[in-house]
């Protein structure tokens, strides 16, 4: 009862080698990194990006877009990092006990997640890096504030 998740699909757009690709949008809405939609040349970060929406909805046991409930948590990345910011991370979790007696180990689990889902594809670690600091192996400094995220804009 392991689950295993083996490709986002990215990997069929590079060739042996090659460190990056400027290609079409590809991917499921709410999971798609940033880049995609800059035009800009798509790495092997985006599947850190893609894996790691994945591990806060496993986190909070809801999808990456939910459109049913208010504006402010309809994005789950957004919400996320906006809960992680206001020291609220207990409401991502809200019925879940065991996450809850173990604020830690959730606090750390979601700075990885906000790690790799940066905006900047360099600020994302590699998947190695992030799996050793889900495990607890590597330290997790708190993940920097991204331009998309609570931010408003005041002219």
């Amino acid at each position: 009862y392991n689950a295993h998740i083996s490709d986002f699909g990215f990997a069929k757009l590079l060739v042996l080698n090659q460190t990056h690709t400027n290609t079409a949008i590809r991917g499921t809405k709410g999971y798609v990194a940033p880049e995609w939609f800059r035009n800009k040349p798509v790495t092997l970060k985006v599947d850190v990006y893609s894996f790691r929406v994945l591990l806060l909805e496993i986190i909070c046991c809801r999808r990456s877009i939910h459109m049913d409930i208010s504006e402010e948590g309809a994005i789950l990345t957004d919400w996320a990092f906006d809960c992680f910011q206001s020291n609220t991370l207990e409401s991502l979790v809200s019925d879940d006990m065991e996450a809850l007696n173990d604020m830690e180990r959730l606090e750390r689990f979601v700075m990885v997640a906000l790690w790799c889902i940066q905006e900047d594809p360099s600020l994302r670690p590699i998947m190695k890096k992030s799996t050793q600091m889900l495990e607890g192996v590597t330290e997790v400094a708190t993940p920097p504030c991204t331009t998309s995220f609570s931010i408003t804009f005041h002219p």
